[in-house]
């Protein structure tokens, strides 16, 4: 049985200060033993990697990148490697994020190319993948989610990587789909990607954590705005212990 993964994905918040009393909460729960069989990620802005490892050591607690570039290094300004983060200390990555795509341009062939690179930095890639509203309201979930899986995961890296599904009209709406929509999403992941490791995102809390952590297929969480509050983390890693 795999063990539940919880990412908390951090996104463009925090300054070193509040950044660290964060993950020192977090640290301190994880230690503490409080979340049962829970593996448990941060993902804070590159800014914060290092303070945060620091605050990590010793816990148990993993951290990843939010991104990371296709290119291995050179000319590229602003971006950041894969194996630097892995240099941070740095075990994971979520790359193709809705709020990359949209924001950013990214299209699967460059999701693709940066979970190639992340898989060769010795780095889990979290892929992303979701629906627009719109694409839910004509039907087309599964052929959206389909379409990004086949267009994004390097071929043969199924086993290797982590699929979250984040359907784009959750995120930060507090909104999520009934656990039925989450079951029939994670059921076709599963049928592509027999071996890989899939997690929800998405308005994800305390409150919902449960019911989405018991739904079929689902193996952890990628967290976004209820990770930036430890105790309502600490209360989701507890809920996917709990359903394990």
């Amino acid at each position: 049985m795999t063990t539940p993964l919880i990412a908390g994905n951090w996104k463009m918040n925090g300054l070193r200060a509040d950044g660290v009393a964060r993950a020192e909460a977090v640290a301190r729960f994880v230690r503490a033993g409080s979340v049962g069989p829970c593996e448990v990620l941060l993902c804070p802005p590159a800014t914060l990697l290092t303070p945060v490892a620091a605050a990590l050591a010793g816990s148990g607690a993993a951290l990843g990148g939010q991104d990371c570039a296709a290119s291995h290094g050179g000319a590229h300004t602003g971006d950041i490697a894969a194996a630097m983060l892995a240099d941070l200390g740095c075990r994971y990555v979520i790359v193709g994020h809705s709020e990359r795509r949209a924001g950013h341009g990214e299209t699967d062939s460059v999701i693709r190319s940066k979970a190639g690179a992340a898989l060769a930095a010795g780095l889990t890639p979290i892929l992303c993948v979701g629906e627009t509203g719109a694409q839910r309201a004509a039907g087309e979930t599964l052929a959206t989610v389909r379409g990004q899986v086949e267009g994004s995961v390097p071929d043969g890296a199924g086993a290797r990587i982590v699929v979250a599904y984040e359907p784009v009209w959750a995120i930060g709406t507090g909104r999520t789909p009934a656990p039925v929509d989450v079951a029939e999403v994670h059921a076709e992941l599963r049928r592509l990607l027999p071996d890989g490791r899939l997690l929800y995102g998405g308005s994800v809390t305390p409150d919902n954590a449960g019911a989405l952590m018991g739904v079929a297929h689902v193996q952890g969480a990628l967290v976004g705005g209820a990770s930036l509050d430890a105790a309502a983390f600490e209360r989701i890693c507890q809920a996917a212990g709990k359903a394990l």
